[in-house]
This record gives C-alpha cells, structure tokens and sequence, in this order.
C-alpha cells in the first residue's frame, strides 16, 4: 500500500473566537439606548455581544442573567451591568458616568474587573464627562430624600436595583473568574430628582451619554483577552 505524500506546508491555526460579552440593563430606554450605540459602534467589538433586558429589580436580574449566561453561547462571558442609576454624591449631575469599583448588595460585595482601565477608556470615549469611581449599592425600590443621604453614609457614591445582583449572579454561573464590570449613568442626583426617566432634560442628556458608552466597554473587552505579562 502506497504512503500518502506528506503535506509541504502546515494548514493556518484555526482562528481563535473571542469570548462574548453580556451587557445587561432593566429598562427598555437602556436597551434602546445600548442597542442605537451598538448600531453605530458595533464593528470595534473583538467579540460577540448581547444586549439583555433584564426587567426591573434584583430578583429579575438575577433570574435572567444567570438563565442567560447556563447557555453555551454566552457561558465564559464578560458581563457588565449598565443602565441608568442615582447617585448620591452632592455635586453629581445628570449624564455624569459612574464605574463601580465593587457593587454591594445583601449577599455582600462583588469586586469589578480592571476598573481603572474602564475609567480611562471612558474619559477617551466621552471626553469632557465627568467620570465617578466607587462603590455602587443595590436597593430593590427607587431612592429619594433621606434615604439617599443615609446610602452616601455607608461609603457609596450611586444606587440602583440591579446591578449588585446581576454581577453576583454572573460570578455564580458557569464561570466564576469571569470578567465583571458596573457602568451607570447618573439620571438624578441629591439636587436633581427626577420624577419620570426620560420626561425632563436630565433623563434626555443620561439617555445621550448611555448611547455612547460601547467604545468603552468594547476596548475594557479587548484588553481582557490580551496576554498578561
């Protein structure tokens, strides 16, 4: 029997599929607002990317994000919770951008990946914004008055409802080194109170900012998969 001829070169290495990434947020205006920003921004993804609604509160966070990432598609991906948030800081303004170092939550504390480096991506991405770096508290109803005064007490400097349970969430599914991320726009603040998002200027310029992140998120994304030295 003949030997087969050996092969004069070696075939190109498959190519390599970068991991995905989860952006999750509560509302419909955030998901509008994430999903126009991907329409404009999309091809600077270095990998897939979804746009999860996850509907209001913790416990709906909760269950879809974990639902989403026990898939196999979405299994080792990035997650980053985003939307719009409160913040608690006297000062803040709204459309003013706030990265979580850790967000908090009644199962304790969940640390963020490389927030630093989202930081500068996002100061790049929306130059002339001011950028808030802290921690980000869980509350599972709207904050106003006193009650915000008494969350800037504990250390925080924003709130929202969904954030602390849909980083928990993605740290107990599947992969538990995965990449997790927080990235709120202010809506209101302790001078600026809103009544309705989207119904005044301030719920307008937060939906504008929101629009524009993905850049951030796609270069914060990119860097995860570089190799460490």
């Amino acid at each position: 029997m003949a030997a087969e001829p050996e092969p004069t070169g070696s075939a190109p290495p498959p190519q390599a599929v970068a991991a995905p990434m989860l952006i999750a947020c509560a509302l419909g205006i955030e998901q509008l607002a994430l999903r126009s920003g991907r329409r404009r921004h999309g091809g600077a993804s270095p990998g897939p990317v979804t746009v999860l609604r996850t509907g209001m509160g913790p416990a709906n966070a909760q269950r879809a994000v974990t639902r989403a990432l026990e898939g196999g598609e979405l299994r080792g991906a990035a997650v980053v919770a985003s939307g719009f948030c409160a913040g608690l800081e006297p000062g803040m303004h709204p459309g003013d951008l706030v990265v979580a170092d850790e967000t908090r939550g009644p199962g304790g504390s969940t640390p963020c990946t490389d927030t630093e480096l989202l930081v500068k991506a996002l100061v790049r991405a929306l130059p002339g914004r001011t950028v808030h770096t802290g921690p980000l508290t869980g509350s599972d109803h709207v904050v106003r008055g006193q009650e915000r005064a008494q969350l800037r007490g504990t250390g925080a400097i924003a709130v929202d409802m969904e954030s602390a349970a849909t980083l928990r969430s993605a740290l107990s599914t599947g992969v538990r080194s995965r990449p997790v991320a927080a990235v709120r726009v202010v809506v209101d603040a302790p001078e600026h109170e809103l009544v309705r998002i989207g119904t005044v200027r301030g719920g307008i310029s937060a939906f504008r900012v929101l629009r524009s992140v993905l850049p951030a998120f796609f270069e914060w994304h990119r860097s995860l998969l570089l190799p460490r030295r």
